[in-house]
């Protein structure tokens, strides 16, 4: 696959994760309409939507309908928004920018911010219940979300995450930690995509799932590398933030360049996972490469 033909595909994706987004959130003017205003902001016009990219292309591989992949994806979507939301509070990481525009509870308040991730959350599985199909399935996309987002995976990702500021971790701890925490949801996205076509074998879905790990591993470790490289502007969030507040990180654990070695070898790894699967992971192979080769 060309550069240019992935990067159209990606544009269209994202166009279509974009749409889906602003028609299936509810509109401002409905009441409670200061809730709904702040839930579009937190979601709509941002992001590069990895999430969705991820599931869609995986999608390809189980031969999914795309309406049922859009569904999908903007679950997906509304559970990584609500969990911006929520770790930008005060009482979190107490940010004041996001995707380049002032976080939701300085834009709102603190108590509208809490009530718009727990809304997205909701909405995120209502999303998922209303998908056509066989309901065992169904069932258990549900089930993949819910444990992603609880607490053995991104909620339990961020305690670890809230209990490590100020401490040393070993590198397995740190792993521990981000693939809950990150890893969690990126994998639940891939597998997401490949559940909404034809039941996969089970090697393929092995070959899936380690794929999913790696790149979840490889975007943590890249968001380090430019939390610790890149500027404000660039990153459209608050830079060097992580090292200010004493969190550890794969490159105040590892150094720059470790890190990037790192990134290179789990994008390697992801690479080695989808060769079994031929020319129809080719999607899932160029976001590997974007995931780790991503200068913003």
């Amino acid at each position: 696959m060309s550069g240019r033909d992935f990067e159209g595909w990606m544009g269209e994706v994202q166009a279509r994760i974009e749409a889906a987004l602003a028609r299936l959130l509810p509109a401002a003017h409905i009441a409670p309409s200061r809730l709904h205003e702040a839930m579009r902001y937190a979601v709509l016009g941002g992001g590069k939507r990895v999430r969705p990219l991820l599931c869609f292309a995986a999608g390809e591989l189980s031969e999914a309908a795309p309406e049922r992949l859009e569904a999908a994806a903007a679950a997906v979507e509304l559970i990584h928004a609500y969990s911006l939301v929520h770790d930008d509070l005060p009482c979190m990481d107490d940010d004041v920018l996001r995707r380049g525009k002032p976080t939701v509870h300085v834009e709102y308040d603190e108590a509208t911010a809490l009530l718009v991730g727990d809304a997205l959350q909701s909405l995120a599985f209502q999303l998922l219940s209303e998908i056509q199909g066989d309901p065992v399935r169904q069932l258990e996309m549900v089930r993949l979300l819910a444990i992603a987002a609880g607490s053995r995976g991104m909620a339990g990702g961020q305690q670890i995450d809230l209990e490590s500021t100020g401490k040393a971790l070993t590198l397995p701890e740190l792993e521990f930690m981000h693939i809950h925490k990150t890893g969690a949801l990126i994998r639940a996205a891939v597998l997401l995509g490949a559940a909404c076509g034809r039941e996969m074998q089970t090697k393929e879905k092995a070959q899936l799932d380690r794929y999913a790990k790696a790149i979840g591993l490889a975007f943590q470790v890249v968001d380090d590398l430019l939390d610790a490289e890149a500027s404000t502007a660039t990153l459209g969030k608050t830079a060097g933030k992580d090292s200010k507040q004493g969190k550890p990180t794969y490159v105040s654990l590892l150094g720059t360049a470790r890190s990037r070695e790192l990134a290179h070898e789990l994008r390697a790894d992801a690479h080695a996972a989808l060769q079994p699967l031929g020319a129809r992971a080719a999607r899932l192979a160029a976001l590997a490469d974007f995931v780790v080769l991503r200068k913003f």
